[in-house]
């Protein structure tokens, strides 16, 4: 075998050998998905007393850690909407809802028997929402927006 032949042999291998270490550190080095069981129980719950349906202008189902806070701001047409929330969690949990900017939030318990509540709101061009969850988490949170057919 010719010298030139052994270097690009040489050469090859340690390439090779780079990426399969550089393979294996970024698999180890990737953050772990350290879900809680319970989790997909609680959303299959929340999503079955919420289901998607035709009417809804938005829906949406969170996950939220203990304390963690989800606020949005939808842009909508004006008129009566109806905002329908409901959480799942383990027992004791809850959130606090509020539907505008400087609300302090309405409890709604996440343990124990679930239903939705619904709020009727009249909206001028947008709509806030922002969800605090107490010191037990986690838990799921879901609502849905849908125009009052009133």
């Amino acid at each position: 075998m010719s010298s030139e032949r052994e270097r690009g042999l040489i050469l090859h291998g340690l390439a090779a050998l780079l990426v399969v270490a550089g393979g294996i550190w970024w698999w180890r080095a990737a953050p772990r998905a350290e879900s809680d069981p319970r989790m997909l129980n609680w959303r299959l719950a929340a999503e079955q007393l919420l289901p998607e349906t035709e009417e809804q202008e938005k829906s949406d189902t969170l996950a939220l850690n203990a304390e963690d806070e989800f606020s949005t701001v939808e842009d909508l047409t004006g008129g009566a909407f109806l905002v329908s929330v409901v959480c799942a969690g383990p027992d004791g949990s809850r959130v606090r809802v509020s539907l505008g900017d400087d609300e302090s939030g309405r409890g709604l318990p996440c343990s124990g028997p679930r239903t939705p509540e619904v709020f009727s709101v009249a909206v001028g061009t947008r709509l806030f929402l922002r969800v605090v969850a107490d010191e037990s988490g986690p838990l799921v949170f879901r609502y849905t927006l849908q125009r009052d057919p009133n």
